[in-house]
C-alpha cells in the first residue's frame, strides 16, 4: 500500500478527476436539454400525435439514428475539424465537449421518446378535451408523467458519458482517461491505471446513487 501511494502524484490525480467531473457535468447538462428537445420533437411529430409531421419526424429520427450508431472514438475523430473551428483547439477538457454532447444527446433523445410513449394516451386526450394548450400539455402532462423515466434515462446517459470521457482522454482531452493512458499505459505505471480506474468507479457509483435517489423520490407509483 505504501508503495502504491508513493507511485501516485495525488495532485495530478485530483486535477484529472476534476477534469473528468467537469466534462461529465457540462456534457450531461447539455445532453439533458438537447436530448429532451429532440425526444419531445420525435414524440410530438409522430403519427397521431399533437404535431404530426412525417417529414420532420423522419429528419430528426435519421439524425438521432446516425449519431447514436457511430462509435464514440470514431465520432471524436470525425468532429476534430468542427471542434478546431469552434474552439480553436482539439486538446483539453473543453475540446471534448462537442463530441460528448453530440454522442450522448441522440442516445438520450430515444430514451425520452420511449418514456413519453409509455404515458397513457387517455391522459393526453383528456387534457386536449379540456382545451389545454400544447405548451400546457408538455409542461403539465408529458414531462411530469414521464419524469421518473427521464431521470433514470439521464442517469444511465451520464454514466455512459463518464466512459466517453475516458475514451476522449486517449486523444488528449484530459481527465482520468488521459492520465491512465499517458502515465499508466505509456510509462508502465500500473498503479496510476488502478487508482484512475477506482476513481472512475467511485464517480459512477455516486452518479447512480444520485439518480436512484431522485427517481425514488419523484416516482409516486
Amino acid at each position: 500500500m505504501d508503495k502504491l501511494i508513493a507511485n501516485i502524484d495525488w495532485n495530478q490525480m485530483l486535477e484529472a478527476t476534476g477534469e473528468t467531473l467537469y466534462m461529465t457535468a457540462i456534457a450531461a447538462l447539455a445532453t439533458f436539454v438537447l436530448g429532451l428537445i429532440l425526444g419531445l420533437l420525435l414524440f410530438m411529430t409522430a403519427k397521431d400525435n399533437l404535431w404530426e409531421n412525417k417529414a420532420i419526424n423522419t429528419v430528426i429520427g435519421a439524425f438521432v439514428n446516425i449519431f447514436r450508431s457511430i462509435p464514440f472514438i470514431i465520432l471524436i475523430i470525425l468532429l476534430i475539424p468542427f471542434t478546431k473551428i469552434l474552439l480553436g483547439t482539439i486538446l483539453g477538457a473543453s475540446a471534448a465537449l462537442p463530441a460528448l454532447i453530440i454522442g450522448a444527446a441522440p442516445f438520450y433523445a430515444r430514451m425520452v421518446e420511449i418514456a413519453l410513449r409509455e404515458i397513457d394516451k387517455g391522459v393526453i386526450e383528456a387534457s386536449k378535451a379540456m382545451g389545454a394548450k400544447t405548451s400546457t400539455i408538455i409542461l403539465k402532462v408529458l414531462i411530469p408523467e414521464s419524469l421518473p423515466a427521464l431521470v433514470s434515462g439521464i442517469t444511465v446517459t451520464t454514466i455512459a458519458l463518464v466512459g466517453y470521457t475516458a475514451m476522449a482522454g486517449v486523444v488528449g482531452a484530459g481527465g482520468l482517461g488521459t492520465l491512465a493512458y499517458l502515465e499508466g499505459f505509456q510509462r508502465g505505471n500500473n498503479d496510476v491505471t488502478i487508482v484512475a480506474t477506482i476513481c472512475v468507479l467511485l464517480v459512477v457509483f455516486f452518479i447512480q446513487w444520485i439518480g436512484d435517489s431522485l427517481t425514488t423520490r419523484i416516482d409516486k407509483r
